[in-house]
């Protein structure tokens, strides 16, 4: 049985909540990582889970930002599972981790930019609609994906210069 939600955002608390995830992005930033922020809600409307892209630093091609938030909810509910939980991220999920997403069974997840190249939820391509996926997440997109891409896009023009 699976409880209904307790909270939810408005347009506010979305915007807040992305910005927790740009937060996130520029560590990653910081740390010469493509900047790409996460953070996992719960119903409730606590941050229980937070993540950016880790890949160069741990040598993990699995250590988006997506999955790192992921794996510290999952840590702090005790569980795999996030059912009714959102997860917001400055960049459309690639595949992989809307792989994750479906398999922690995320109820929503709210990104910025989308991701033309590598997006698996409508940039590049639209997985997360199969019917013949056995979990359905409902997907928002836009939510400052001007400060998402601005981000974005200074890190990889200051890349271009090295």
């Amino acid at each position: 049985m699976s409880k209904s939600f307790s909270f939810v955002p408005n347009r506010l608390q979305h915007i807040a909540y992305m910005q927790e995830a740009l937060a996130q992005a520029q560590l990653a930033y910081d740390l010469q990582e493509i900047p790409v922020g996460a953070v996992v809600v719960s119903p409730e409307g606590e941050i229980i889970g937070r993540g950016y892209n880790r890949t160069i630093i741990d040598k993990d091609p699995t250590a988006h930002a997506e999955v790192m938030a992921l794996r510290m909810a999952a840590e702090h509910l005790g569980n795999y599972r996030l059912p009714q939980c959102r997860l917001y991220v400055t960049l459309e999920p690639c595949m992989m981790c809307l792989g994750a997403i479906l398999h922690a069974r995320i109820h929503q997840v709210v990104f910025g930019a989308t991701d033309f190249k590598t997006g698996a939820c409508g940039g590049a391509a639209a997985m997360h609609a199969n019917p013949l996926i056995n979990h359905q997440t409902h997907m928002s997109s836009g939510v400052l994906a001007t400060e998402s891409l601005e981000l974005l896009q200074k890190f990889f023009k200051e890349r271009r210069k090295r």
